[in-house]
């Protein structure tokens, strides 16, 4: 199973580009993060982030979406981000690395679950909060270098991915992709 990343900095745009190509047939597995604020909101957390766990949580439900089995016919699929992203985000955040989270990248590094070609998709020049980001454009700007300094820390080579229309974003991944395998 080849397993590709997309990251970059909140906001970039890598949900809209991961829709455009699970549209065109690419398996995507979304971002565990963003599914951990949701529903801890809809449980009436308004700001999940800060809790003490929270980096753990994500790092567990990361763990489950990469070993649940895909479906027979897939040999790809596309991840919105990856234990990687947690440690940024953990760096990001001003707190230690937890022991799950080192266990975890030390995994994923030595069963080399993921490509090491990670696509990283560059900021749009602004950043529209939601529920679930809230955080101004400079913030994801520092949240993106960190992002980077992560990825190159784990011996991870960049792709980057310029802003532009999403439709052109998605087809030179799916381009890249084409050619790595």
């Amino acid at each position: 199973m080849k397993r590709h990343i997309l990251t970059g900095a909140p906001g970039a745009g890598k949900t809209s580009i991961l829709r455009q190509m699970q549209e065109q047939g690419f398996d995507v597995v979304d971002e565990a993060a963003t599914a951990i604020i949701t529903r801890e909101q809809a449980e009436g957390d308004a700001e999940p982030w800060a809790q003490a766990t929270f980096v753990e949580k994500v790092v567990a439900l990361q763990r489950r979406r990469q070993m649940q089995p895909a479906a027979s016919d897939v040999t790809l699929q596309i991840y919105d981000r990856s234990p990687i992203c947690t440690h940024a985000l953990s760096t990001y955040l001003g707190r230690p690395i937890p022991g799950m989270l080192s266990a975890e990248i030390d995994r994923i590094t030595r069963e080399q679950v993921y490509e090491q070609q990670v696509f990283f998709i560059r900021n749009i020049g602004f950043c529209q909060p939601t529920a679930a980001r809230q955080i101004t454009f400079q913030e994801s700007l520092a949240f993106e270098r960190i992002h980077e300094q992560s990825y190159r820390q784990f011996g991870y080579e960049i792709i980057d991915v310029p802003a532009g229309e999403v439709a052109n974003r998605a087809a030179a991944i799916a381009d890249t992709i084409s050619q790595l395998t």
